[in-house]
């Protein structure tokens, strides 16, 4: 299959895939909540005669593209996410969030646009590619379980089973035109921590008469940082961090409770699970050595990701083709996580970036930012390189 000629359909429908793009930006919604999204893709779907089966894991929809011959040879599979974040956009353009406090601030509706553009382009060429590909639009990417393990338990991953799975994700710090891989661990795991912490509250005034619970969490916090400093093998990368603490007492009141949460992620699952045990011990110890006591509650969230080298190197090669060995990159390990990985646990998997930044430096905010956006001239290059990188891997 000749990339320019994916390359001419991209460009001719990149009118239609900005369109759908700006259409889900402005009407954002949260995980699992994404109803009109959901009706907004079906409604897509529906105007191409791609058939999809609607309402797996609530609001998730897997579509099916067979080719007119020798749809039985492979089958593979591309996903997208379809939910926002809780922030309130700050970006002063036409398309901008219409619900307030809901951001398309993680670049899901680029991943919808972009593997809905490759829907169509595939559709149009139907008769030069051998094969099925199935199409997962994914909710809840952002808010544990995750999407994507509440659809593999609903039988996504089945009849038929794809052999492989690809997913872009925008990369703001990546200019439009370029594309990133990485083999191998890519992302962290990511675990939610809870501690309560208990004691005995009373007047600020009169600290012998307390256990103070203020003071028992602020140790915990700084003991815990010796798993990361002197526990953890120094080649493991491992974050522990704490980004809230409520003790609800008052400048003269220590409160009986202080409540901790915060985020694990690192790189290496059996570590991981000792991690869980030393927070544990740390924080039940420190807080009884201090006459209180610590509850913790650990939520597993997504394990780390790994790419298939086999998948990713074949996926990097193909970029090569479409875009040009100097626009393609080697990614950096992230601590950031994605529950993708819980496809990439059952079949072998490819999740790589899309550059999103303009070249003057404009549209380069991060992600889950009030600011995020995108030069939307990424949107007509992702459609493209995934209909092309789907095409290559059933040609295999």
């Amino acid at each position: 299959m000749s990339a320019e000629k994916i390359k001419k359909l991209a460009a001719e429908y990149f009118n239609e895939i900005q369109n759908i793009r700006q259409h889900i930006h402005a009407h954002p919604e949260l995980s699992f909540q994404e109803i009109e999204t959901s009706k907004f893709v079906q409604q897509k779907l529906s105007e191409w005669k791609i058939p999809f089966t609607p309402n797996i894991a609530k609001t998730g929809i897997v579509a099916i593209l067979k080719s007119n011959k020798n749809a039985d040879k492979k089958v593979i599979a591309l996903r997208s996410e379809l939910d926002a974040l809780p922030i309130h956009e700050k970006n002063n353009c036409s398309y901008a969030s219409q619900n307030a406090g809901v951001m398309h601030a993680c670049g899901h509706d680029v991943h919808t646009a972009c593997m809905l553009g490759a829907a169509k382009i595939l559709n149009e060429l139907n008769a030069e590619w051998e094969g099925t590909i199935k199409l997962i639009f994914q909710p809840s990417e952002e808010k544990e379980p995750g999407g994507a393990s509440v659809m593999i338990k609903e039988g996504v991953l089945e009849n038929p089973k794809p052999e492989m799975i690809l997913a872009l994700h925008v990369h703001p710090s990546m200019t439009v035109g370029k594309t990133g891989f990485r083999s191998g661990l890519y992302m962290a795991s990511a675990d939610e921590i809870y501690i309560t912490v208990k004691g005995k509250g009373g007047h600020g005034a009169l600290p012998q008469n307390c256990v103070d619970t203020v003071l028992l969490a602020s140790h915990i916090v700084v003991a815990l940082q010796q798993i990361v400093s002197r526990n953890a093998y120094p080649i493991i990368p491992t974050v522990l961090s704490f980004g809230k603490m409520i003790a609800n007492g008052a400048t003269n009141v220590i409160p009986d409770e202080v409540r901790i949460e915060g985020t694990l992620r690192t790189m290496d699952e059996p570590w991981r699970k000792v991690v869980h045990q030393k927070i544990k011990q740390i924080a039940q110890g420190v807080a009884q050595s201090m006459g209180g006591d610590a509850v913790v509650e650990i939520s597993n969230g997504y394990p780390c990701l790994k790419n298939d080298f086999t998948v990713t190197e074949k996926s990097r090669a193909n970029a090569k083709k479409y875009l040009g060995d100097e626009n393609v990159e080697e990614l950096d390990l992230r601590m950031t996580a994605e529950d993708f990985s819980f496809f990439a646990e059952k079949i072998p998997a490819c999740f790589f970036r899309l550059g999103t930044a303009s070249a003057d430096g404009s549209n380069s905010s991060a992600v889950h930012t009030a600011t995020f956006n995108i030069d939307e001239q990424a949107l007509e290059i992702g459609a493209g390189l995934m209909a092309y990188q789907a095409m290559q891997h059933l040609a295999v």
